[in-house]
């Protein structure tokens, strides 16, 4: 029993930040995009 479990927790381990790949990929680019509108509104005030 305690090997099924350990197993399991295992495979959640990996499991989850592989299924978020994408998400956090498109965060980065979301932040990414605010940083630039950010840069273009400082140059903008000078």
């Amino acid at each position: 029993m305690k090997k099924v479990v350990a197993l399991m927790a295992v495979t959640f381990a990996f499991a989850f930040p592989l299924a978020g790949c994408n998400t956090m990929q498109g965060a980065g680019e979301d932040i990414q995009k605010g940083g630039q509108k950010i840069e273009d509104a400082a140059t903008k005030k000078k």
